[in-house]
């Protein structure tokens, strides 16, 4: 089995910590590619910048956090669902907000699913691990090339 890279949107150094450990602990073996901000989410998609030599493919998943510099999730949810390349990818946002705009934007949006993040440590870890399980492994993507 090929396993995908999982995105990894994410300007907190802390929470990028804390979601690596949480996959590395709960065994999911997918490469992780993290990005500070939504450009660099974009320039992933794209094979721009410093991306440009990457392995042609879009990832199993992208965990995306909304409050971030440069481009919010929001946009870059935006930007992904109006092109026909990446609009299939499933997206879930992970962030700390509570605003329902930011969750009514999202689905608006087409977000595969919503979660806030656990302040508690053992409950964001055990978040992090039922993401990754279900869109990591479980999930089956759309074969290449279907819209």
């Amino acid at each position: 089995m090929d396993l995908k890279t999982i995105l990894l949107a994410e300007d907190n150094p802390k929470d990028v910590e804390l979601t690596l450990e949480a996959m590395a602990e709960n065994n999911l073996a997918n490469h992780v590619t993290v990005v500070n901000d939504g450009v660099e989410v974009i320039e992933y998609l794209r094979r721009e910048g410093n991306f440009k030599n990457r392995i042609e493919g879009n990832p199993a998943f992208i965990l995306l956090d909304i409050k971030m510099p440069r481009m919010d999730g929001i946009e870059v949810l935006r930007t992904i669902r109006s092109d026909p390349k990446f609009k299939t990818i499933p997206i879930v946002i992970l962030t700390s907000s509570r605003e329902e705009q930011d969750l009514i934007n999202s689905y608006n949006l087409g977000v595969n699913a919503y979660v806030v993040k656990p302040v508690i440590f053992h409950e964001f870890i055990e978040a992090v691990k039922q993401i990754g399980i279900f869109w990591a492994v479980l999930n089956e993507l759309p074969p290449k090339g279907v819209d």
